[in-house]
């Protein structure tokens, strides 16, 4: 014998959806909705306004053979590489200086962490006031009588790019320290005694046994900073505008100036859909990853 549900029991078994509804339904177009229509939009003829006449993979085609987008993608991984191995290398550093129990370790790991609450605009224009060479360290290095000293690599072509990383590291080692000291303070504290207790010194203790345990912060910062790297745009154009040139340009970069700038929607979005491919090989396997671990 089945019992009808009351109205207030209908109503309570229905409100988390009914609360849900709106937010899903809006992240459903808005978000998989837009992704779908930029995709069709590298397939078509979009010049200057959409155009929705198919043309398959000749965007593509046009994309992979336009220098601008070779140059971006090199600074891509020039960028990312130096991001990902300085911004964990200094991030661990720091976790682990802090992580010795010193005196005002708060007050050093809010100084640590404090560029991490800036956005990349405003770390992208401190450092573009600080290299610029007539007005920051240049400039300092005259007036404190080195006048032989020279670090104009924010014009320089070959090397503005690197002016990007610096900034960036700057900016994520705080947040790769949180990350690190986290994970540092999750360690069983009896495995580190019994190995000092053994002898063991303690640049081996962390080298043969903290570090290594660390291995899954190190998968999940690993993701984190990628995903950045991938989908740099402000830090960069704060910075640097792309320029001089385009030879600080990125896939990010690219795909707002040809989409905006330079009147070609269907070269924009072939690039925004490689980006979103390239974003989504490295953190759909990190969600699986993750998902098949909590189960």
């Amino acid at each position: 014998m089945t019992t009808s549900l009351s109205p207030a029991a209908r109503l309570s078994r229905w409100m988390p959806k009914l609360v849900l509804a709106p937010s899903f339904v809006i992240a459903l177009f808005f978000i998989y909705g837009l992704i779908a229509w930029n995709g069709y939009l590298s397939l078509s003829a979009s010049r200057l306004l959409p155009n929705y006449t198919y043309v398959g993979f000749r965007q593509y085609a046009n994309l992979f053979e336009s220098e601008r987008w070779w140059v971006a993608l090199t600074n891509l991984g020039i960028f990312g590489g130096l991001f990902l191995f300085f911004g964990m290398a200094i991030g661990l550093l720091l976790a682990i200086l802090l992580d010795q129990k010193i005196r005002a370790e708060g007050v050093l790991r809010t100084i640590y962490l404090y560029p991490m609450a800036l956005s990349f605009i405003v770390t992208g224009t401190a450092w573009k006031w600080i290299l610029n060479p007539g007005l920051g360290l240049e400039k300092l290095m005259h007036e404190w009588g080195w006048a032989s000293f020279q670090f104009d690599w924010l014009i320089n072509p070959d090397r503005a790019i690197y002016t990007v990383a610096i900034a960036g590291v700057w900016q994520s080692a705080g947040f790769v320290m949180a990350l690190f000291l986290a994970g540092l303070r999750g360690i069983d504290d009896s495995i580190l005694k019994a190995a000092q207790i053994d002898g063991a010194s303690l640049p081996r203790i962390y080298w043969r046994i903290i570090i290594p345990s660390l291995r899954p912060v190190f998968f999940s910062t690993l993701m984190v900073l990628s995903h950045l790297a991938i989908k740099s745009f402000d830090l960069v154009m704060a910075l640097t505008a792309g320029g001089p040139g385009y030879a600080t340009d990125m896939p990010a970069t690219f795909m707002y100036t040809m989409a905006f700038s330079r009147g070609n929607i269907g070269l924009g979005a072939a690039s925004a859909t490689i980006m979103l491919t390239t974003v989504a090989a490295i953190v759909v396997p990190y969600l699986y990853s993750e998902l098949r671990t909590k189960r």
